[in-house]
């Protein structure tokens, strides 16, 4: 099996460190334009952009992951496309969330992450998938607690990693995530549900940059 991927480097990283079974063919290719011409069983495009939808003309049926944490399937129009989160510190997870354009691709997709050696959970085809929309909310509720003088941003994520176990603290997700991309999220969540409202610290640091 051989597979094309275009990624960052931190994303290549994260996903050497995820580990690819020795027996699948990879081939990085470093332009996306590049993608078009590539012979492959399955192509990741992980610099897919969400708010360029149109950027990837690739027209075979074969299955192509994009990154896509702010973009459904019915935005894309594509029905060979497979949504996955390709954030900072998600790629390297020990599963990953995927949401598939065309039911009829899952068993094809299968095989192909089975191949990987990566173990994967289907998600319901919404803005953020599973864990993006709740590590946002987390950090929302972050800015909350900040803009209201609870404590500081040092104080929290030391309080959430030795409350709740959390691996990193809200603000440091934050930082690795980049907060731009919390707050695109954000913007989509809150457009159908009301809980995600943004908070005021949030937007502020977020469109200040």
């Amino acid at each position: 099996m051989q597979i094309a991927i275009h990624a960052t480097e931190q994303q290549k990283t994260e996903l050497l460190q995820k580990g690819i079974n020795e027996s699948v063919k990879i081939e990085w290719i470093l332009e996306e334009n590049s993608l078009l011409n590539v012979d492959a069983d399955a192509i990741f495009n992980l610099c897919f952009n969400d708010e360029n939808i149109e950027c990837n003309k690739l027209i075979n049926d074969k299955p192509v992951f994009v990154h896509a944490v702010n973009s459904t399937c019915k935005e894309i129009g594509k029905k060979n496309y497979v949504r996955l989160n390709g954030w900072n510190g998600f790629l390297n997870r020990p599963i990953i969330e995927l949401a598939a354009c065309d039911k009829n691709y899952k068993k094809i997709v299968s095989k192909i992450l089975n191949a990987l050696n990566w173990k994967f959970v289907w998600a319901p085809d919404d803005y953020g998938l599973i864990s993006a929309r709740i590590i946002v909310m987390i950090i929302n509720e972050a800015y909350y607690a900040l803009q209201e003088n609870v404590s500081t941003k040092e104080q929290i994520d030391i309080a959430m990693k030795l409350g709740t176990n959390y691996p990193s603290g809200p603000f440091e997700w934050s930082e690795k995530i980049g907060l731009q991309n919390i707050y695109t999220l954000l913007q989509k969540l809150s457009s159908q549900n009301k809980r995600y409202t943004i908070a005021d610290a949030l937007k502020t640091a977020a469109t200040n940059r």
